[in-house]
């Protein structure tokens, strides 16, 4: 029987490995005389031959080796992939019992359910690919298969957002722009379009904080931050907030927002605007809130700007609470995955110090359990939500 290392290249490291992180890092890679192509399958053997696991190998990338497997019996190919997606599936269905709540649900989270470069999400009949990793776009054949056996009769759309493509070395346009979905959620209905203002369409991780959330407004004032295509907004005035508020910078989102409130047949106010002045003249104007809501977008993928985007955070943060009357509720979210859930409650103690407020914590929580991560992958975990009284 010929040994399933006969097909595929072997890659060697220079220093001792004793991690059981998915991520070998270029410095620890010995370069290989043949260079295989980027994404291309490949065993990883230790400086003393031991084998270490089978995986993606990319000489292009900071991330040479992504490893899938550590069993050597077995092979990364069509049926590995099945299994893994089905996997995943099933955890969803079987187990969260997702499809209870929701039509929309995260079908495979990266390192979180062991495949490293590659996000899936479901929107109803709308299957969204997205790659990380070139051997996950090298391999997406075997991911489609995967998938129609998982949602026979989906429609599909594949992206990778330019950084991706330029780190990883490789070029995809994306999949012609699919029609948007209707998608519902806890009962409350959402328009969601891959193709247009927002990379997924419709941020799933936020199902259970917007579901939650929603159960303390009735008959309160509302005001949502960032609000992106009305999630919470939406949510609230469904939930019986006597008045909503939503403020977003993004033409664009706004417009799909005031589609969404629509398609739930409740009114609300929608916002274009720039938080920060937009905050200010409201802390100014005294005008209070029962609930705010502040959830923005990622603020860097970058180290060196870790600091830079607590100082928004602060600044942000800090005008929000402001503008919440004595004894009312906030949301506050950050999902910049590099800023840790302890920098980022250190960050929220300081802006309520400057703000002058007193708040009480309630809860701290994170993205839905469609967004799992490994224990020795924290990599994967990247939303932080924090809800709070704010008593003075």
């Amino acid at each position: 029987m010929a040994r399933m290392t006969d097909a595929i290249p072997t890659i060697r490291l220079k220093n001792a490995w004793r991690s059981s992180h998915p991520w070998i890092f270029q410095k620890l890679v010995e370069k290989p005389e043949q260079r295989p192509k980027p994404g291309s399958i490949v065993d990883v053997v230790g400086i003393d031959g031991e084998w270490i696991g089978r995986g993606f190998y990319n000489g292009h990338s900071r991330i040479a080796i992504r490893i899938l497997e550590t069993d050597p019996g077995s092979a990364v190919d069509a049926a590995w992939f099945a299994r893994k997606i089905a996997a995943a599936v099933s955890l969803r269905r079987d187990v969260l019992k997702l499809d209870e709540v929701s039509n929309a649900w995260r079908v495979v989270h990266a390192e979180g359910d062991g495949l490293s470069g590659l996000v899936v999400d479901r929107y109803a009949d709308l299957i969204v690919v997205e790659f990380f990793s070139a051997g996950m776009f090298r391999h997406r054949e075997w991911i489609y298969d995967a998938l129609k056996q998982q949602f026979p009769g989906a429609r599909f759309y594949s992206f990778a957002e330019e950084h991706v493509q330029k780190q990883e070395s490789f070029d995809f346009r994306g999949t012609e722009p699919p029609a948007p979905s209707i998608i519902s959620e806890y009962g409350v209905k959402f328009r969601a379009d891959p193709a247009g203002a927002h990379k997924t369409g419709f941020f799933a991780d936020q199902r259970e904080n917007r579901e939650w959330l929603s159960h303390q407004v009735a008959g309160k004032r509302v005001l949502d931050l960032c609000c992106n295509t009305g999630g919470f907004a939406v949510y609230a005035k469904v939930r019986g907030a006597d008045e909503v508020v939503g403020v977003d910078i993004d033409e664009d989102v706004i417009s799909i927002a005031k589609g969404n409130a629509k398609l739930n047949d409740v009114r609300l106010k929608f916002v274009q605007a720039d938080i920060f002045p937009w905050l200010r003249d409201a802390g100014n104007a005294k005008d209070l809130y029962d609930v705010v809501i502040l959830d923005p977008a990622k603020m860097t993928r970058d180290r060196e700007q870790v600091i830079p985007a607590l100082k928004k955070y602060l600044d942000m943060n800090k005008l929000a609470l402001g503008v919440v009357k004595p004894g009312g509720l906030f949301a506050t979210f950050s999902c910049t995955g590099l800023v840790s859930e302890e920098q980022f409650l250190d960050m929220l103690r300081r802006a309520a110090y400057y703000a002058n407020r007193t708040i009480q914590i309630l809860k701290v929580s994170g993205a839905g359990a469609d967004h799992p991560f490994m224990a020795h992958v924290q990599e994967s975990r990247y939303l932080k939500a924090v809800f709070c009284r704010v008593l003075d």
